[in-house]
């Protein structure tokens, strides 16, 4: 099986462009798409995922909740959180849950890093 990168945002359109800058990097890599927190879970509950790109501004429970859940549920996965919300706060609660912050609007510059690191985590035996 393939490397599954779960895509959380309320927008389709931050979806696509999350799913092309993906693609462009990692073009052996899959993804799942959640529009929520609650679709997300579902997605997690579903499929097996790797990888979890979140937004974090999203109806109900914002994407730094998700991202702790994630966390809790799955130590080792590489998570990002992607907000156009730059706030030391979220930064900082950000790295508190382990997860890497990256700044929207996402390019192909800015998940290259995550994207790289979320690889070689991937391979490296767990510790």
């Amino acid at each position: 099986m393939g490397t599954t990168v779960l895509i959380v945002d309320d927008s389709k359109l931050a979806r696509i462009v999350l799913r092309k800058a993906i693609t462009a990097l990692q073009p052996e890599w899959g993804t799942v798409e959640a529009s929520n927190a609650d679709e997300a879970v579902a997605a997690m509950d579903a499929h097996t995922v790797d990888v979890a790109v979140i937004d974090y501004n999203m109806p109900g429970r914002d994407g730094l909740a998700l991202a702790e859940e994630l966390r809790q549920r799955f130590p080792a996965m590489p998570i990002a959180v992607a907000t156009a919300n730059i706030q030391d706060e979220i930064i900082a609660r950000a790295r508190a849950a382990k997860a890497t912050f990256i700044p929207k609007p996402v390019t192909e510059d800015g998940m290259r890093g995550f994207l790289s690191g979320a690889a070689l985590r991937l391979r490296s035996p767990a510790t």
